[in-house]
């Protein structure tokens, strides 16, 4: 079953069982899968096929768009809409793969760091090159990135 299918299953079982906020959740999920694969077919002919990394690619959109959207409810001060967020970010989470912790970030960048020989902020594209394949899908590319310039910097 594709992640696709899954996410199909899970909204006719929230459904049924009248979780509206998780239907909501569901289907807008649905949809921006939906899109992904209509922008496939356009681009790359009428028989392609989103895979699952295309699907963990939308997810991850979406899951950092609600992120944004909850530290801006956060700054207003709006906890109606934090707990919304929240709530949001939970179900939408649930589909991704673990993420990967601080401390597991920094040992990829550190082994990356070393793979590539860098030494100055000069590198940072080389060590970027090597950490985002291992990283793409589990950690969030800002965290990455401020990782890789935090420890070629020195700081």
């Amino acid at each position: 079953m594709t992640l696709k299918d899954t996410i199909e299953a899970d909204l006719k079982t929230a459904m049924k069982a009248r979780e509206t906020a998780r239907v909501g959740v569901l289907r807008m999920l649905k949809a921006r899968v939906q899109e992904a694969h209509v922008a496939l077919r356009t681009k790359d002919g009428a028989d392609a096929i989103l895979s699952d990394d295309n699907v963990l690619e939308v997810i991850g959109r979406y899951a950092k768009q609600v992120r944004e959207s909850l530290d801006g409810a956060q700054q207003a001060g709006r906890q109606e809409l934090c707990d919304q967020a929240n709530a949001e970010l939970a179900v939408v989470e649930s589909y991704l793969p673990e993420q990967l912790t601080a401390d597991a970030i920094t040992s990829i960048v550190t082994s990356a760091i070393a793979k590539a020989g860098a030494s100055s902020p000069r590198d940072i594209g080389a060590v970027m090159k090597l950490v985002v394949p291992e990283t793409k899908g589990r950690a969030d590319g800002k965290q990455v990135s401020e990782t890789v310039k935090r420890l070629l910097s020195g700081s």
